[in-house]
């Protein structure tokens, strides 16, 4: 009869650690896996997704503010330091001057 007693104890301890653990990962049992729980992380879905959203929208007008400077800032440095212009070398043949003359002969006296 005493090993009776211990059994009974042994397997009433091990559904006692059961029920406690399924209330401490699962909650009481009148919450356990209700419609609204799969409603609320629907619903917490949708937000994140939202916010993800917001935050790629956000990136990129940042970036594109940051470009757009770029390329004032560099509008403005190109209007500032004038570029040389080519010369368009078929109308001006005669007027072209050599770019390593040869050197001119001297008469000594």
């Amino acid at each position: 009869m005493a090993a009776n007693r211990d059994a009974v104890l042994l397997e009433s301890t091990t559904t006692h650690r059961a029920r406690l653990r399924a209330a401490l990962l699962f909650g009481v049992q009148d919450e356990r896996r209700t419609a609204s729980d799969n409603v609320r992380r629907f619903i917490g879905s949708i937000v994140l997704a939202a916010v993800a959203c917001a935050i790629c929208i956000g990136v990129s007008f940042v970036v594109n503010i940051l470009e757009t400077q770029a390329a004032e800032k560099a509008a403005q440095q190109s209007s500032l330091t004038p570029s040389p212009t080519p010369t368009d070398t078929a109308t001006d043949t005669a007027t072209e001057v050599p770019t390593d003359p040869a050197p001119i002969p001297t008469e000594t006296p």
